[in-house]
């Protein structure tokens, strides 16, 4: 696996679904004092982000494809794109500081500047969560598609840990898309193709295997002889 890609996946997933725990934690608190019958649509609607969330990474936990991960991204950040506008409709503008000392009651009681700042709150990290998923889909559509270009064909399909990060090449984890130089340099020595009619011959060092990866924008293939 590439090593670089998937710690950067695993930290922005763990962001992520941090952030989503908070709000389910808020909307589930609203959903206690208010229904069934205060705001009841909204608080409703609330609880399906955060919750929809969660258990998308549950299931990419199970199915780490890039196409199911970014059909997840897409419906996901659908979802806090509309929890954002529908938070930002119902406190707007609102100035919470003037409401101190004022009360809703519903199956409790609450201060309406807690709400509003709750309200506050909910409406940020949606806002903030849509944002992510639309980096989150844009990298993994640009790095599949790379993939595909550098001959995985089936990268879309392939375990999400073979993409490579930028800089590195799909499927391994220490090569890096400019390798060093080969330690017996010049044309058609080891470690470069001598280029024949219909394809290259590499010539092998003794003790070593080789790796054939496929050429920069359609280039001479990057061959690296590696110990056996």
């Amino acid at each position: 696996m590439t090593v670089l890609f998937v710690n950067m996946r695993r930290i922005g997933y763990l962001f992520a679904f941090l952030l989503s725990a908070a709000v389910l934690g808020l909307t589930a608190n609203f959903a206690r004092l208010f229904l069934p019958h205060i705001n009841r649509d909204f608080t409703i609607f609330a609880l399906i982000p955060p919750s929809a969330t969660i258990f998308a990474f549950l299931w990419i936990m199970q199915f780490s494809q890039p196409v199911v991960e970014v059909t997840l991204h897409f419906f996901t950040g659908i979802l806090w794109l509309a929890m954002g506008a529908w938070s930002a409709d119902i406190i707007g503008y609102v100035q919470c500081y003037p409401l101190q000392g004022q009360q809703t009651t519903a199956k409790g009681s609450i201060s309406l500047r807690s709400y509003c700042y709750e309200m506050k709150v909910v409406e940020a990290l949606s806002w903030t969560l849509f944002v992510l998923f639309i980096f989150f889909f844009i990298i993994l559509v640009t790095l599949t598609s790379r993939a595909v270009l550098y001959g995985r064909y089936y990268a879309w399909r392939e375990h999400i840990s073979q993409l490579g990060w930028f800089g590195e090449l799909p499927g391994y984890p220490t090569e890096a898309i400019y390798p060093r130089a080969p330690m017996y340099g010049g044309y058609g020595g080891y470690g470069q193709p001598y280029p024949m009619t219909g394809g290259y011959h590499v010539q092998q060092m003794p003790g070593h295997s080789v790796v054939v990866q496929p050429g920069i924008n359609g280039g001479q293939p990057i061959v690296t002889h590696m110990p056996a």
